[in-house]
């Protein structure tokens, strides 16, 4: 992957965030910036039109916010991977987000270097996820769902998911598990259906809430 350009696509309501965004992104060898939107309607037209790789999505906009943004595009079954980008560090923010479909999740004073990381990151298909932010998704969750559906997973299947847990994209587990890549999707496609998860973020939760970590 880090012979391909990544596209992005930015969604802010505020201009001076977008400019902020894109000067710096627009010195990124691998990354470039492909359009913008000023809420979350336009962002899933765009998205939609455009075709981005990664989407960085703010929370709180006027009309159309970041989640519900999020959940049109998950209807969609658009393939974009969304980083939320936002200053908004409320537990109640945080958690609806990452459950509409986010795959990572970062704030706007964060380093423009660790940025660009987080966005290669998503790319690649990691899941993205502060200690503070997998700590308010676990509070929320009951210790006790799921625990059953888990017996259901076959060996193979529980190392793709620990594997998931550790931040591993299917590339990465193919090689360490020396499968193709194509096994790999449908081991993880199997693991979401078998825990009644949408998905990586929510298996990679799981995996954690219920011992199944690497």
């Amino acid at each position: 992957m880090a012979d391909r350009i990544i596209r992005v696509l930015l969604v802010d309501d505020h201009q001076v965030v977008r400019r902020g965004l894109r000067t710096f992104l627009e010195i990124q060898d691998d990354i470039e910036v492909v359009g913008e939107a000023s809420d979350g309607a336009e962002g899933v037209a765009r998205t939609e039109e455009l075709r981005p790789d990664v989407v960085l999505m703010d929370i709180k906009m006027p009309g159309t916010d970041g989640i519900e943004a999020l959940r049109r595009l998950r209807e969609l079954e658009n393939p974009a991977k969304v980083l939320i980008v936002t200053s908004f560090t409320e537990q109640r923010t945080v958690v609806p987000a990452l459950r509409a479909g986010a795959s990572g999740y970062v704030y706007k004073d964060v380093d423009p270097d660790a940025l660009a990381g987080a966005i290669r990151s998503v790319y690649a298909g990691h899941v993205l996820l502060q200690p503070e932010v997998a700590g308010a998704l676990l509070a929320q969750d009951d210790p006790g769902s799921g625990t059953g559906r888990g017996s259901t997973l076959t060996e193979r299947e529980r190392e793709v998911l620990g594997l998931i847990a550790d931040g591993r994209s299917n590339r990465e587990i193919a090689r360490a598990l020396v499968l193709s890549e194509k096994t790999v999707k449908t081991h993880v496609s199997n693991i979401l259906m078998k825990l009644d998860l949408s998905d990586r973020t929510q298996a990679a939760l799981w995996a954690v809430r219920h011992g199944a970590a690497g």
